[in-house]
């Protein structure tokens, strides 16, 4: 078989994967935000490995100028599905929607008008440095908040999947920009093609592996009741297990570790003298929080809430209030209150008041 014959079989292998997972996600998970962003970045891939080339200097066909531009704007779409796929509590915005109109936009003038004007190395050039920004944004958010994921299974999988594609699409760009048409060959188009085949078919079988819950979840339950989630039972559970509960619940209730600056599990973990891994599992299993954070912050908000409708501290300061249930700065409070209340500090505090 020859280079070309084995590149055309290495893209319409992925192109025929990529729009089959696009299938599955978009059959089963399109009712969770990560599960829509997946299937859509599955099918702006697609549209790169039929249009993806190494040290590209002809100029565009119209013909290709759409799907150009859909992989473009996919680098969009990876670091929103990074962000949907890290943060529990993240949720679409118009502008993000704008975000991606603009770079698909961009891109598909850049290779209709722009290049042919200007110099289509240039052009690529231009368009993979974009590209490569998104990308060291989805790697931030990989990166970021990795630590925080209390379902493991998930954790080591979705660090997979977004490193994967961070890979691929920084490794891609940098040919892009780095390789010129005289240098380029065959070659290169084949090991683009078997790279980009085999990261499909990697996260295509590491996604069979892990419950679609726990990666797709389509409710989240941002933050519970700490009466709630101390009451909650799971069944077949040790009576070691329900003695480490008890013990975690009493050195958050008792000695309030949560205030504690810069709290970590794996800190956490050796207060109560257990693996971190064992303590991600309980936190998970037995009191339902799918983030280490959110565990935190629910009882941070728990102690606010109290002070807040206290009427001794009716003069207390909304920030004094944050500062001494452990938060570190108001903006992050405030945001956290309101999603777990459905309301700001000085509501809650207003309405309590009026209440009594």
């Amino acid at each position: 078989m020859s280079l070309v014959a084995l590149d055309l079989a290495l893209r319409g292998a992925g192109v025929a994967l990529l729009l089959v997972l696009a299938a599955v996600l978009l059959r089963d998970v399109r009712g969770a935000l990560a599960g829509r962003l997946a299937a859509a970045l599955a099918i702006g891939t697609a549209a790169h490995a039929l249009t993806s080339g190494v040290g590209v200097t002809t100029a565009f066909s119209v013909w290709h100028a759409p799907l150009i531009a859909l992989s473009t704007g996919n680098v969009v779409v990876l670091w929103l599905f990074a962000r949907a796929l890290f943060d529990d509590a993240f949720s679409m915005r118009w502008w993000h929607g704008l975000v991606w109109i603009a770079v698909t936009a961009f891109s598909f003038v850049n290779c209709l008008w722009i290049a042919p004007a200007a110099s289509v190395r240039v052009s690529v050039v231009a368009v993979n440095l974009l590209a490569l920004g998104f990308v060291a944004l989805a790697l931030i958010q990989t990166v970021s908040n990795w630590s925080a994921d209390l379902v493991e299974g998930r954790r080591r999988l979705r660090l997979f999947i977004v490193t994967a594609a961070v890979v691929y699409g920084g490794l891609n760009a940098v040919m892009q920009i780095v390789v010129s048409g005289a240098e380029a060959s065959v070659i290169a188009y084949t090991l683009n093609a078997a790279l980009l085949a085999a990261v499909t078919a990697a996260i295509v079988l590491a996604m069979v592996r892990i419950s679609v819950d726990d990666l797709f979840p389509v409710s989240i339950v941002v933050a519970q009741p700490v009466a709630a989630a101390a009451a909650k039972t799971v069944p077949e559970t040790s009576a070691a297990d329900q003695k480490l509960v008890d013990a975690l619940l009493r050195l958050m209730a008792d000695e309030r570790v949560y205030r504690q600056e810069n709290l970590t599990i794996g800190t956490l973990a050796t207060k109560l003298g257990i693996p971190e891994y064992r303590l991600r599992r309980l936190i998970n299993q037995r009191l339902g929080y799918r983030n280490f954070n959110t565990f935190l912050n629910n009882h941070r908000i728990a102690e606010a809430k109290a002070a807040l409708a206290d009427p001794t501290q009716a003069e207390v300061p909304v920030i004094t209030i944050a500062m001494d249930a452990g938060f570190q700065s108001l903006g992050p409070f405030n945001r956290a209150f309101k999603e777990t209340t459905g309301v700001t500090p000085s509501e809650y505090r207003r309405g309590r008041a009026s209440a009594a």
